[in-house]
């Protein structure tokens, strides 16, 4: 009775932690697909594209007058609509219902063109018949009577109400460029040329201002001016032949005269060019339904190296058979849309390469584009005299899988380039969205770091529980198991303040000691054996590691004392001058060097601990019996011991690799901090893991940029759980293979 009543406790005992095992599993294996699934829900909105809600169609309003410019304001509820007469007409965007209508002050002239000055301010130009230009800027004011928002439109006039002289005849076609001190207006002439004028401000002391007019260019293009661009910073003008396709590329700027660049075939007809958001891109629009960009950049090669050219960035398609008829662009994204001559609008994004979505609008050909300043709202004006406007849902634009991994040629870049940048102070500023130098700066890291730890923990993991004394080993694991413990922002605080400046100090000395030590101490072994066995046996079996240590002392010193020398000799006193100029390798203070040292020292206890308990729990049966056959200790030790621990040892190092992936703070310290893409020892990096920890307090939520570092988090997760399947499959290859032993 005694036993049996014994058995029961025993038994719930057994059975309690049972249950408990497999809740905490369960609840693991829970949390783990919780994490999961939450960064798939905000990694997913990158992806799920643009979406587009139809308004209600209606005639164009005002007079009958041809439609020369059509606009929306920023909250998507006016519309504008300038004629040829020079009404202004503001109407409803919802019905089309009329709001206010004025008119431009230009007497008895007519309006030949009207033109985007700054997107970004909404300013227009108006070219009159008689040769001169008006400025001019529709203005929305908000106000909120019995708290309902309503929308009062005008217009204000920023140069004054009478036209600026520019040609003494209406321009063809006309481009104006302005800033607070400075305008410039480009006008084609009926012959063929290209009349150029700048405008500058001067204000003195007092705070009097004069303008002051440069003499009037006049010069002939080596085509038909029938498109004309000026870029926001009056430097670029693109003349643009419509029928050839032709783009002739001119520097200009003040009273110098202007400098023909070159002049490229774009290949094709063209139907319309605009400026994407910033002022450096141009995207032509063909009539074969091709969409071709430019900017200029600067040459990399050749006789010509250096040298401003304009280049063709990269090509969109409509669809098959469509012929583009208009196209117009954001006002403050790399976006834009193109119509064609079904009807259909076809909208692109610059950065990311990619169509962002088409649709049918209209039951005519597409005659005018316009985006509100938030870009959410198209504004489409057909043919047929009908405008319908969509609300438009489309907040990650810039996000492609292309764009993430592949070279993307940004803006004000000679070449395609992976690139992380994600914000900046410049108003023109293009997100550079690349996840590739941070998913190679965490391999990168890894790597150097598993270099310099495998060695170190695994042998030493093997000599420990191989041919340590206890007595010894019963200090030195501890010990190593205590760097463990060691937070990691102690360890970036030290490779960052200290190692690194003292790597940079002594290069010579640390490839010194790399190499020295792993030759120094087989040496050292080697001499050992040949001393007298009387000698030899003073020192107890399995102490013989603490001999090394006043060795590895010695050598370090040594390197570090021989290290000006041999620089002085070899590298004419300045190594990091010789690796730069004679081999090309530039130097970083915070480089993979410092990583891989500083990230070591925290993989090595990792590494060490679980490979050491692999090799000591060998069964001691299995040893022995080797031994007795007639086997050396090394004999044992690689044909016995290594492969019946194998196992272990694998698990250790993917442990270990899994630290390095994941650390965060000593490559936030140590490196630098730059995102770049080259596996260089002396060239710092950026981590997914760090990337995260920087940005994300000064992301907004909800953003590309917030849901991006997700996507970093995710990629890591994924990483990590690939790695680690991978892991366990030959883990438990090598664990079948070797059970037999």
């Amino acid at each position: 009775m005694a036993g049996r009543s014994g058995y029961q406790p025993r038994y719930l005992k057994d059975l309690a932690a049972k249950l408990v095992v497999l809740v905490g599993g369960i609840g693991v294996i829970v949390a783990l697909l919780l994490i999961f699934v939450y960064l798939v829900s905000e990694v997913a909105p990158l992806f799920a594209g643009a979406h587009f809600k139809a308004r209600q169609s209606f005639p164009v309003p005002g007079d009958a007058s041809p439609t020369l410019f059509v606009a929306a304001e920023e909250q998507g509820e006016v519309g504008l609509r300038v004629s040829a007469s020079g009404e202004l007409s503001f109407f409803d965007l919802h019905n089309g219902q009329p709001r206010d209508t004025q008119h431009l002050p230009i007497g008895d002239r007519q309006v030949g063109e009207v033109i985007e000055v700054a997107p970004e301010k909404a300013s227009l130009a108006a070219g009159l018949s008689d040769g001169s230009v008006l400025l001019f800027t529709p203005e929305y004011k908000v106000s909120y009577p019995d708290d309902q928002r309503l929308i009062t439109p005008g217009v204000v006039y920023p140069k004054g109400e009478a036209p600026v002289a520019f040609m003494d005849r209406a321009p063809m076609h006309l481009a104006v460029r302005e800033s607070d001190d400075a305008m410039m207006i480009a006008g084609s002439d009926p012959d063929g040329s290209i009349s150029l004028k700048s405008f500058e401000v001067t204000t003195d002391l007092m705070g009097d201002s004069s303008v002051t007019e440069s003499p009037l260019q006049r010069f002939v293009p080596p085509l038909k001016p029938d498109i004309l661009l000026l870029d926001p910073g009056m430097r670029w003008l693109y003349a643009i032949d419509k029928d050839s396709g032709r783009i002739a590329f001119y520097r200009v700027g003040g009273d110098k005269p202007a400098e023909l660049v070159e002049v490229v075939d774009s290949k094709g007809p063209v139907v319309g060019a605009h400026y994407l958001a910033g002022g450096i891109s141009i995207v032509v629009a063909h009539a074969d339904g091709r969409i071709s960009q430019w900017f200029p950049a600067r040459r990399t090669e050749g006789a010509n190296a250096g040298k401003t050219y304009l280049a063709h960035v990269r090509d969109f398609s409509l669809a098959d058979g469509a012929k583009a008829t208009s196209i117009g662009a954001e006002p403050r994204r790399r976006g834009f849309a193109v119509g064609d001559d079904q009807g259909h609008v076809s909208v692109f994004y610059a950065t990311s390469g990619r169509l962002i979505h088409e649709q049918k609008m209209l039951d005519s050909a597409v005659r005018s584009l316009a985006f509100n300043p938030r870009a959410q709202l198209l504004m489409a004006l057909g043919d047929d005299g009908k405008i319908v406007a969509y609300d438009v849902d489309n907040e990650h634009p810039e996000v492609s899988v292309s764009a993430l991994w592949n070279k993307v040629w940004y803006e004000s870049y000679d070449a395609p380039l992976w690139l992380w940048q994600s914000s900046s102070a410049s108003a023109d500023f293009e997100a550079k969205f690349s996840m590739t130098p941070l998913a190679l700066g965490t391999l990168k890291g890894a790597f150097y770091a598993m270099i310099f730890a495998m060695p170190l923990a695994i042998l030493g993991a093997i000599f420990t529980a191989n041919f340590m004394s206890p007595e010894l080993r019963q200090v030195v694991k501890p010990a190593v198991e205590v760097l463990a413990a060691l937070p990691s922002v102690i360890l970036g605080f030290l490779a960052g303040l200290w190692l690194a400046p003292f790597v940079e100090d002594n290069l010579p000395g640390m490839f010194l000691a790399l190499l020295l030590l792993p030759t120094s101490i087989p040496i050292f072994g080697y001499l050992w054996l040949r001393m007298p066995r009387s000698l030899r046996l003073r020192v107890p079996q399995g102490w013989e590691a603490a001999l090394l240590i006043p060795v590895i002392v010695l050598i370090v010193w040594l390197c570090f004392v021989l290290a000006k020398p041999v620089e002085a000799l070899a590298f004419g006193g300045n190594m990091q001058a010789f690796m730069d100029h004679t081999l090309g390798i530039g130097y970083d203070q915070r480089n993979a060097l410092v990583v891989g040292i500083a990230m070591g020292v925290a993989v090595v206890p990792v590494i060490f601990s679980i490979a050491e308990d692999a090799i000591f729990s060998v069964p001691k049966h299995l040893s022995l019996g080797s031994l007795a056959l007639g086997a050396t200790p090394w004999q044992t030790l690689v044909g016995v011991v290594l492969p019946t621990a194998s196992p272990g040892i694998f698990s250790a190092v993917m442990i270990g690799m899994g630290r390095a992936v994941g650390e965060t703070m000593i490559v936030l310290m140590a490196t630098g901090n730059t995102a770049v893409t080259n596996f260089s020892l002396f060239s710092g990096m950026r981590t997914l893991a760090a990337n995260v920890a920087v940005e994300m307090p000064e992301s907004e939520v909800g953003s590309t940029h917030f849901r991006l570092l997700f996507l970093s988090g995710l990629v890591l997760f994924v990483f990590t759980f690939l790695f680690n399947t991978v892991a366990e499959l030959v883990r438990a290859r090598l664990r079948r293979k070797y059970s037999s032993l």
